[in-house]
């Protein structure tokens, strides 16, 4: 039912004067600025009861819930106005959180080569983890694990020994995204925790293993930036166990391990979906360089993948 509250027609005046300036002169922005009134004088337990009402999710510190519920609403009356079809901007979200060779207090020589390559495949149409890989990568420049690595990741030497090198996993990973259509039926784009996956641990790999920079991984999501934004929260506040404890969920698996880090990224990023958020690129490199990338700029999934040549 519509809600009226006091002083709902002066908080809303300021936004739809915003607004207008933004082309939302329709009435209906109006009807959201007084909503979003309502919901930020709400307690904790009305935004949780109301979220009940209508089936959503009900965990989560107060910011998530008042973010959540005032999706909902603009969601529903922009559906009604037809400007939106509620859709996703990807079919397929690829989670990818790579475990690398390390040290205690990681020397500033010291190289880190990718011994775990994990990718969670998202279907964001249903909202659920559709599908796993992982494989783990015989590092060539420091074969020998530290045993600082092998307490922190949970693999050992017996296993790195065992692995194929980088290219031949990085060609397993390529067929196991064709084999799903990615990039050809399928929209996607890639998503990680931060940009240190992309921008260095891959950068440096590729390097070592003397390949070009795969084009399907040159743009990507950085979740922290997308939670950061959406949730209107500090940098601080985007770290892997505090953004799940936010949203009133528990870390589920291993720490540090890849695939269970990735699966967590992931239950992240369906819970986002869900509270209305348009998980769309923001980051990419250029040139071995980190870069930002506007929301403005025209929305593209990324390339169907391909094996990178090696390097001259």
């Amino acid at each position: 039912g519509r809600q009226h509250c006091r002083n709902g027609d002066q908080e809303a005046k300021g936004k739809t004067s915003a607004a207008s300036s933004n082309d939302f002169s329709d009435p209906i922005y109006k009807e959201i600025a007084i909503t979003n009134g309502c919901i930020n004088r709400m307690t904790r337990e009305e935004l949780r009861s109301k979220l009940a009402e209508f089936k959503l999710e009900t965990r989560g510190v107060k910011d998530v819930l008042k973010k959540r519920l005032k999706n909902y609403y603009k969601k529903q009356k922009l559906m009604q106005k037809e400007h939106i079809s509620g859709d996703s901007c990807y079919d397929y979200i690829c989670v990818v959180d790579f475990e690398a060779t390390c040290e205690e207090g990681n020397p500033p020589e010291f190289v880190h080569e990718i011994i775990e390559f994990p990718v969670v495949l998202v279907n964001t149409r249903t909202l659920e983890i559709e599908d796993t890989f992982q494989q783990y990568v015989k590092p060539e420049i420091n074969p020998k694990l530290s045993d600082f690595c092998i307490n922190l990741t949970g693999i050992t030497q017996d296993i790195v020994d065992k692995a194929d090198v980088f290219p031949q996993v990085l060609q397993n990973v390529i067929e196991w995204m064709r084999q799903r259509e990615l990039g050809t039926k399928y929209s996607y784009s890639m998503l990680t925790d931060g940009s240190w996956d992309m921008s260095k641990f891959l950068n440096i790999q590729c390097r070592i293993s003397r390949i070009k920079y795969p084009s399907f991984a040159k743009k990507w999501i950085n979740i922290r930036k997308s939670y950061g934004n959406f949730y209107k929260v500090p940098r601080n506040q985007t770290k892997l166990t505090i953004m799940l404890e936010n949203l009133g969920m528990n870390y589920d698996g291993r720490p540090h391990s890849g695939l269970d880090d990735s699966k967590n990224i992931a239950r992240i990023a369906i819970r986002m979906l869900q509270d209305g958020c348009d998980l769309r690129v923001n980051e990419r490199i250029h040139g071995g360089q980190l870069m930002s990338v506007s929301s403005s700029v025209p929305l593209e999934g990324a390339p169907a993948p391909q094996m990178p040549r090696y390097r001259n």
